[in-house]
């Protein structure tokens, strides 16, 4: 996670950050998520609620959190 994606959740209130974690953790478990990929980056989106969540895949299959951000912002 940056230090960006970390200062997001810092901002959100605990039910939701506890939903940005399941979610991620359900996508790195299972594969199963509203996930897309945003063009022109190597980047995904990750829908959680009225959350997104970008992320990139590393080369070892790990998940690296970009932002958090409220879907107004993002």
């Amino acid at each position: 996670m940056t230090d960006l994606a970390r200062a997001d959740v810092r901002q959100l209130d605990i039910p939701t950050a506890m939903r940005v974690f399941t979610a991620l953790q359900r996508f790195a478990d299972t594969g199963e998520g509203d996930i897309t990929k945003l063009k022109g980056t190597d980047e995904f989106r990750l829908r959680v609620g009225d959350y997104r969540v970008r992320f990139v895949r590393t080369e070892s299959h790990a998940i690296q959190v970009k932002r958090v951000l409220h879907r107004s912002e993002a």
